[in-house]
């Protein structure tokens, strides 16, 4: 069965990848799929299309820079079997001379999905691997660490992330009660948001009022904020709540 969008092969992968021990998160620097190992030195990274085509090559020989670890993800349609971008033994081959991994998925209407790896990044049969950026690398296990869950789906594309500072400044703003006042160090204190001073002051999604020198409100955009990532706060306060042995908070 064709589907209809890239972030239908995302659960799959999820699953498969989490059987595998990783912790996986999706679209973390615009990488569709991230995965962290306890026994792997590299993060793996994902890039996902319905179909093989030149952009998903491209895009993954730069998340290269990122990893050694890079397969590319793709949905294997068993009703296109002469499709040129479905000629699986040449693309194998091509992946492994650039030293990218291949993954296949195919979808079933009754059936769990079948997830392949035809090949594994680092089977370079040609050619060298890209050198590694240290520093963009860094900043990708940053953003990973960083986030408190899954909260997106890798291959989204036109919606809005959470982010590990968009979840920073929710923390922020749950702590900052309507109609009340306080400092950055309360809020701080409160939130648990080391830098919550920073995210007041900056103010990125206009979701803070500084009403006098040292004192921050929340405004009605931060409360609509609240609102729109509700089922996030939600699960937070049921993870503080199992963490302490008290029942969740009702909506």
């Amino acid at each position: 069965m064709a589907v209809q969008h890239e972030t239908e092969l995302y659960a799959p992968l999820k699953v498969f990848f989490e059987e595998r021990g990783y912790v996986v998160r999706g679209e973390v620097k615009h990488c569709d799929l991230v995965g962290i190992h306890p026994d792997r030195q590299h993060p793996l990274i994902v890039e996902i299309k319905k179909t093989f085509n030149l952009p998903l090559l491209l895009q993954g020989l730069e998340r290269q820079k990122l990893s050694q670890e890079v397969y590319l993800a793709v949905e294997r349609n068993r009703s296109k079997k002469g499709a040129h971008n479905q000629r699986w033994g040449d693309l194998t081959g091509l992946c492994r001379r650039l030293g990218l991994g291949l993954i296949t998925i195919t979808l079933f209407k009754t059936k769990s999905p079948f997830v392949e790896i035809l090949c594994s990044p680092g089977e370079v049969t040609n050619g060298s691997s890209r050198k590694i950026t240290k520093k963009r690398s860094e900043r990708l296990l940053y953003e990973f660490n960083e986030r408190s869950g899954d909260y997106n789906v890798g291959g989204s594309h036109g919606t809005k992330l959470m982010t590990s500072y968009r979840e920073k400044a929710l923390r922020v703003a749950l702590a900052l009660k309507v109609g009340v006042e306080m400092s950055p160090r309360q809020i701080r204190d409160q939130s648990g948001v080391g830098n919550a001073a920073a995210i007041l002051q900056h103010n990125y999604y206009g979701w803070f009022h500084r009403v006098a020198r040292g004192r921050y409100t929340l405004t009605p955009e931060g409360v609509e904020g609240l609102a729109q990532y509700a089922a996030v706060v939600a699960g937070w306060q049921r993870t503080a709540a199992a963490a302490e042995g008290q029942e969740p908070p009702e909506n």
